[in-house]
């Protein structure tokens, strides 16, 4: 088990869905932000499935979970979002797919790649899945010359990987002074209070709900600290150094 990398120049951080990456790594990605790290998010999905609402406005639905994307990395100081825009729910790992990963990383140029473990047992959302693969893939191709050089940018390895909900995790960062940081950029997720937090923006108890969200992910980053014998708060990863 190792704890704390040293804070990146860059990172690129990969998720499915808005909100994917502030539950997985958002405190991490302060801490880093905080000490200098430019980071780069990039969602892979448009969140257009991200309602219970059966008569709901689809393209109003994507305009939101943008804006509140963006709201949610200014949150925890990120420099950029790009939006792959693939259909929420339809995300594969078709090759115009990697090839746009591919160039999110050559681009982004990061030190380490945050994203989703593809290998977690149990897991039933199949676009989860596909967003880990292409993270392994888009760094598999950004780094050799060979793949996708219609695209002129150069090649680049990062030098580490970190999975976030990790079937196994052997890496943690401690979060102590940021956990409060992800809880507010999951909150900026507002299209997702009440189908993902349980929150009802319309009841009267809605400062209830949003504390009880809080004290759940609080809760759960102090699980994650104890898993790795630490006081406080903390995130937990599979570390994968050979890229």
């Amino acid at each position: 088990m190792t704890l704390d990398l040293p804070a990146p120049a860059r990172a690129l951080a990969i998720g499915a869905h808005p909100d994917d990456i502030e539950f997985g790594s958002g405190a991490t990605l302060a801490k880093w932000a905080a000490a200098g790290c430019e980071v780069h998010l990039l969602v892979l999905t448009d969140g257009s499935k991200g309602t219970w609402d059966g008569d709901a406005d689809l393209h109003a639905l994507v305009k939101q979970r943008k804006a509140e994307q963006e709201a949610a990395a200014r949150t925890i100081g990120a420099s950029a979002v790009t939006f792959l825009d693939a259909v929420d729910g339809e995300l594969d790992e078709r090759p115009a797919y990697q090839a746009a990963v591919c160039e999110a990383i050559r681009r982004a140029r990061p030190d380490v790649v945050v994203a989703h473990d593809p290998w977690k047992r149990y897991r039933i959302h199949s676009d989860h899945r596909h967003a880990g693969f292409l993270a392994l893939d888009g760094i598999v191709a950004a780094r050799d010359p060979h793949f996708f050089p219609e695209q002129g940018v150069a090649p680049h390895r990062p030098d580490q990987l970190l999975l976030f909900e990790a079937d196994v995790a052997d890496h943690g960062e401690r979060i102590d002074a940021f956990v409060d940081r992800k809880i507010a950029a999951l909150l900026c997720h507002t299209s997702q209070w009440r189908s993902t937090m349980g929150i009802d923006p319309e009841a009267d108890t809605r400062d209830e709900q949003r504390e009880a969200f809080a004290a759940r992910i609080r809760d759960e980053a102090r699980t994650a600290a104890e898993s790795l014998r630490i006081d406080g708060f903390a995130e937990t990863f599979k570390r994968i150094d050979e890229l």
